[in-house]
């Protein structure tokens, strides 16, 4: 090999001769979205608007904005590497210990620290189909095995995942409100399934989109975590990046019982929640009137949007969340690309084998009237 191309890197054509396993290999990598500037520069449009990843349309609370100002100058040190002063006011807030909470980067954050403290290789991992992608991504890294149970009428199956629970199997990842149906468990029915699940292994709540749910359809977490004798230990994820407006920080959290949050804090990275994010959510969660004023905003945009979605033709999925699904009538791929040339990003499902399905966010009042006058231009 020439020397001078070896130093510059310039050998056409070179191929490593390393050995990467197959599990890593045959990993299909989490699709990320073009930047919005890139999307407008290659459709040739302007001032577009995204409806399609479930983000807070409003923004951040002002008193998080302001912390995040201040802390600029501390940029030179460390974050807490423990995150005390945000885990205590999760805890006030949650009304359980500081020792039974972990912090992430992200929640999917910890649903890698689950996967890395409970499986190896050959270990069984029971998700759904559709849910978030992440939970086999993990699994797959780890050398685990994937068994993945259809959603039944649009909900996790619980009888099929009862039934495929094995001596081997250690977790049971659930999202709920389920990601991308936005349908949830009824309190009653997950209770009954929780009883029925051996000790040996974890069942993980995955509540991303809690905030937006009613009270009666949420499961009551406190006794979860402590009443845990005689059944599975639960996990519940949570995140600060949909009602709290925080996605740019990736910050969020899982509240479990004390034994798992100290095998969590041994396979977690010393600084694995970065100081902005540490001060914005806390910032954030102290802003009651704002966090309260956004879900206000979602529910009252969530239902103009389903009835007025209905009036064009199509089919509104009832949702717990901040997005629902909507049936087109017609190919998903085809209505995404003729938004997409108006301004407006929506998601298609055609990917997780909803042909005729798409998914979008609910959005300002402006950004919802948009969507609407061009999905009807499209559907036309």
């Amino acid at each position: 090999m020439d020397v001078e191309n070896w130093i510059l890197g310039n050998t056409p054509g070179a191929e490593l001769n390393i050995k990467i396993p197959q599990n890593i290999a045959s990993i299909i990598p989490y699709p990320p979205g073009k930047p919005l500037e890139e999307l407008e520069r290659e459709y040739g449009i302007k001032n577009s608007i995204k409806l399609a990843s479930n983000e807070n349309p409003w923004g951040p609370s002002p008193k998080a904005v302001r912390a995040l100002r201040a802390e600029l100058l501390n940029l030179h040190r460390y974050p807490d590497g423990s995150c005390h002063y945000l885990a205590a006011a999760l805890a006030e807030k949650l009304g359980v210990d500081s020792a039974e909470i972990v912090l992430g980067n992200g929640s999917s954050d910890i649903i890698d620290l689950l996967v890395k403290a409970f499986v190896t290789e050959g270990d069984e991992v029971i998700t759904s189909h559709p849910s978030f992608l992440m939970y086999q991504k993990n699994v797959q890294v780890r050398g685990g095995i994937n068994y993945v149970v259809p959603l039944k009428d649009m909900r996790h199956d619980l009888s099929i995942i009862k039934d495929m629970v094995s001596e081997k199997t250690r977790l049971i990842f659930l999202d709920n409100p389920n990601n991308p149906t936005g349908t949830a468990l009824a309190p009653v029915d997950l209770y009954q399934f929780l009883s029925d699940i051996p000790e040996s292994l974890v069942v993980v709540l995955d509540e991303a989109y809690v905030d937006f749910m009613d009270k009666e359809f949420r499961v009551d977490l406190y006794s979860l975590i402590r009443n845990s004798e005689g059944r599975c230990p639960v996990v519940f994820l949570r995140t600060f990046s949909k009602a709290y407006g925080l996605a740019g920080l990736r910050i969020g959290f899982g509240v479990m019982p004390a034994e798992i949050a100290a095998c969590l804090h041994k396979v977690r990275q010393p600084f694995n929640v970065n100081q902005m994010a540490q001060v914005g959510a806390l910032a954030a969660l102290e802003d009651e009137e704002h966090y309260q004023k956004t879900i206000l905003r979602t529910r009252k945009g969530l239902l103009f949007l389903s009835t007025e979605v209905k009036k064009l033709g199509c089919k509104a999925y009832p949702s717990h969340a901040n997005f629902f699904l909507i049936d087109v009538r017609g190919k998903a791929d085809e209505v995404y690309t003729a938004m997409l040339a108006k301004g407006v990003i929506v998601r298609s499902m055609s990917a997780y084998g909803l042909e005729n399905f798409i998914r979008i966010t609910v959005g300002t009042e402006e950004e919802n009237n948009r969507f609407l006058k061009s999905l009807a231009e499209c559907l036309n």
